[in-house]
């Protein structure tokens, strides 16, 4: 049975338009993964933007010695974990998806996310949704993935908060 977890990233003061700007902005990717490798090795593999939306992916790296001991059981590497996000193109609200995948991993994360406005600026709400095909551990392992989600999505919308905050003073 998969379980779900919804976060919300609030960006006071900040528009849509400038966080759909900032999405398709290589440098705050960039700026993102900066932040990311002080906890392991991170790179942005590609940004592709279009009239139709963004499309990027990501490389999340975690030495297997950092990993927990129920998830060392089963990895016998650094977990490599490609992470795809895709938004449509800008309008009033963007709705988007995203994956993470790890090669022979034992179960999958997938979500929707929704950036709108507030307010006071705008939201981006993310639906996440995990699954983990080890009997027994598999429970255990859903619900530790999600608490580590919650973490990871909360140091992003600070970098991203961050970003927002530079760029409007550079303006």
């Amino acid at each position: 049975m998969a379980r779900r977890l919804d976060y919300s990233a609030r960006y006071p003061l900040h528009t849509t338009k400038e966080l759909y700007a900032a999405l398709t902005n290589r440098d705050y990717w960039e700026a993102r993964m900066v932040e990311m490798r002080k906890y392991s090795p991170n790179e942005v593999i590609s940004l592709e933007t279009s009239e139709d939306g963004i499309e990027v992916v990501l490389h999340h790296i975690l030495p297997r010695e950092m990993l927990p001991e129920v998830a060392q059981a089963v990895m016998r590497k650094d977990m490599v974990i490609t992470r795809k996000e895709s938004y449509g193109p800008f309008g009033p609200e963007v709705e988007g998806k995203y994956s993470a995948s790890i090669p022979a991993g034992p179960g999958s994360l997938n979500g929707t996310t929704r950036l709108f406005p507030t307010e006071t600026g705008c939201t981006m709400r993310m639906s996440s949704e995990a699954k983990v095909f080890i009997p027994m551990a598999g429970p255990r392992l859903e619900q530790l993935m999600l608490v580590n989600l919650v973490d990871l999505f909360r140091a992003e919308a600070e970098v991203t908060q961050q970003w927002l905050d530079e760029q409007k003073t550079t303006s």
